[in-house]
């Protein structure tokens, strides 16, 4: 451990925040004082590019489909479905349904991003010390832990909608019909919504420590002052 960060971790012991301030002033990385305001907004601020610079890749076509990172694959009980299908020479419309879960998180990520940001702004420097020490995707981790259930219940009556939308609900009971009328084969119903609903959130957080460790471990990618002074603690 760099010698910065051992002076780091037995600071953040300290009872004080008078204490703490003292200490991260003198060293000699941060370049200047900074405040706990500055180290709070500077993980908000890595948060918040993690965000503008990956999840709105999501939101792009084949933001989820083609990035191996995050697409949505069918679920257990959905992939019978798919291998049933492509056995009785029906791949395109198995494409097709696979596709279409994919276009439902690409077109819900659009509108749920807000929901995101500003789960960012309620970090506090009690959780900002924490983070800023802790591994490669701390900052990502602390924002699941604490949004994860909200998020969820904001971000399903979207993928619904977007279901909707782009017209998932119709390529999926035709596909699940075709599935179920097959011989030899029992019925599924599958709760699509909640499945892709979790997946899609996977997508964005996994997005999110992408650009959260590029940031830690590349100099170049703090493309502000703040950035460079708040990172350099744990450089």
């Amino acid at each position: 451990m760099k010698k910065s960060v051992a002076i780091l971790l037995f600071i953040f012991t300290l009872t004080s925040c008078a204490e703490l301030q003292n200490v991260v002033n003198n060293l000699p990385q941060s370049g200047s004082i900074l405040s706990d305001t500055d180290i709070a907004t500077g993980l908000r601020e890595a948060l918040n590019k993690g965000i503008d610079m990956q999840v709105s890749k999501l939101t792009q076509q084949d933001g989820f489909y083609k990035n191996e990172l995050v697409k949505i694959l069918l679920p257990e009980e959905l992939q019978k479905v798919d291998n049933a299908l492509r056995t009785i020479g029906l791949d395109n419309l198995a494409d097709e349904g696979l596709k279409a879960i994919n276009r439902a998180a690409e077109d819900a990520v659009k509108e749920a991003t807000p929901i995101f940001v500003n789960a960012v702004r309620e970090i506090t420097f009690s959780d900002a010390k924490n983070i800023l020490l802790g591994e490669d995707d701390a900052a990502t981790n602390y924002l699941t832990t604490k949004t994860k259930v909200a998020l969820y219940e904001k971000f399903k009556p979207v993928i619904s909608s977007s279901f909707n939308k782009v017209g998932a609900n119709e390529i999926w009971n035709n596909l699940i019909t075709r599935y179920n009328n097959l011989p030899f084969t029992n019925d599924v119903n599958p709760d699509l919504t909640d499945y892709v609903t979790s997946e899609a959130l996977k997508g964005v957080y996994t997005m999110i420590a992408v650009e959260e460790k590029e940031i830690r471990n590349n100099f170049s990618s703090r493309t502000t002052d703040l950035l460079k002074r708040v990172f350099a603690l744990q450089d």
